[in-house]
């Protein structure tokens, strides 16, 4: 069953280390066991966001590119903040 986000947050428009801060805000503003969905582009932030998220004890649910989209294309990723 594929999860369902409850937070959005679009950072195709940013660059490291943006990407990563603004993805944590959102999570800290986020209760624990809540699904945060973020879309991102580009070799940086889909490398750097998945992993700080893990560091910070976070699950990473799903990593998928979007329809069309190459490996460093725009991709949906959802996180589950951890308790």
């Amino acid at each position: 069953m594929k999860p369902s986000a409850q937070y959005f947050i679009d950072i195709t428009g940013e660059v490291c280390p943006m990407t990563f801060v603004k993805t944590k805000l959102q999570i800290e503003k986020i209760g624990a066991g809540e699904i945060l969905e973020v879309r991102l582009k580009g070799e940086e932030p889909l490398k750097n966001v998945p992993r700080s998220v893990v560091e910070l004890g976070h699950q990473i649910l799903e990593k998928t590119a979007e329809p069309g989209e190459g490996p460093l294309g725009i991709h949906r990723l959802i996180i589950k903040k951890s308790p």
